[in-house]
């Protein structure tokens, strides 16, 4: 955990996560249940949930300070459960579903967060944070650094353009309620996040990466991989997410990532081909002339600048290399 983040102040407090048996929501309640193992007060947990069967298979040694709220996101009562603190990342995440399932995508977004807001406003809560995305910012042409102040060239006429554009409207809608109702709510733009916990079968292109490594076959891509962003290791994203949480400014933004990943999909496939192929795989591109189906973003170059978020005192701490070898040995288990 990062040693500027003073999670004593969460202590006896209730935290609500929503989207909790994702990555990124069942990252951030393992780091509440580690600290809750030597912290003074427990920090309590609420974790909505649509299957509480999924929920107890990953919770079942849990201690007592993890507490189940099942409901769809869409259907959340705004009743007072004297929640402190809510951290909302309930979102679709599968690029596949932005292409078949566009109109559920954009509900799921603003039904979702409209209903976390008034949530938030009924608690009434000393914080909020809402899940974003680096593709609010379109796909940027060259490598320059990318603030949170920077536009976006997002093609409204593209069907994919359903889920940037629905983060940008849930951005919106959280600046909204604070101004109006006074929801302490902020927002973290993360980038692409990966680490232990990432499923087998997920169907993102740095788990096929690994796969291709477990299984010893060659990475192929169906694209030229020109596209290059940055990365950031799921324990950095809980960190970055709890640092805005404490420490951020209501109403603003805050690009997450770790600056020094910065590199192309073509690179990327390279570097785990190279340091965990057993010297067996090699990486083919066999670039299709039509990739709408697959849903994959617009070549893009997502240089984000960490600026905002490391003047309060956050740092990204795992590299990509690391990223990689510590998301295998998990996946290999």
């Amino acid at each position: 955990m990062n040693n500027t983040l003073n999670m004593s102040v969460l202590e006896g407090k209730t935290v609500f996560i929503t989207g909790a048996t994702g990555l990124i929501g069942r990252a951030v309640i393992d780091a509440l249940q580690n600290h809750n193992k030597r912290g003074a007060e427990p920090i309590k947990i609420l974790a909505l949930v649509r299957s509480r069967e999924k929920a107890e298979r990953l919770w079942k040694n849990s201690d007592s300070n993890l507490r189940l709220v099942v409901s769809d996101i869409c259907e959340l009562k705004a009743e007072n459960l004297g929640v402190d603190y809510v951290i909302h990342g309930a979102s679709q995440t599968s690029s596949k579903a932005f292409v078949s399932s566009p109109v559920n995508t954009i509900f799921t977004a603003l039904q979702g967060t409209k209903k976390i807001l008034e949530f938030s406003a009924v608690n009434p809560v000393k914080g909020l944070v809402y899940l974003s995305s680096m593709e609010v910012y379109g796909s940027p042409e060259t490598d320059e650094k990318i603030d949170e102040k920077h536009s976006t060239n997002l093609d409204t006429m593209q069907v994919r353009t359903c889920y940037p554009e629905s983060k940008r409207m849930c951005e919106n809608l959280c600046v909204s309620y604070a101004s109006e109702y006074g929801v302490p709510a902020k927002v973290v733009r993360l980038t692409q996040t990966f680490g232990p916990g990432v499923q087998y079968n997920d169907g993102r292109v740095f788990a096929e990466f690994a796969r291709c490594a477990i299984e010893g076959r060659n990475i192929v891509l169906n694209t030229k991989g020109e596209t290059k962003r940055c990365y950031l290791y799921t324990e950095d994203a809980v960190t970055a997410i709890l640092t805005v949480l404490l420490n951020g400014e209501v109403g603003k933004a805050y690009n997450a990532a770790n600056e020094n990943t910065y590199c192309s999909i073509y690179e990327m496939a390279n570097l785990v081909a190279d340091n965990f192929g057993g010297g067996k795989i090699s990486v083919v591109v066999n670039a299709k002339d039509d990739v709408s189906s697959f849903g994959y973003a617009p070549t893009l170059k997502m240089n984000l600048s960490t600026e905002k978020l490391r003047k309060l005192g956050w740092s990204a701490e795992t590299d990509l290399k690391q990223m990689f070898g510590l998301m295998i040995d998990d996946m290999k288990k």
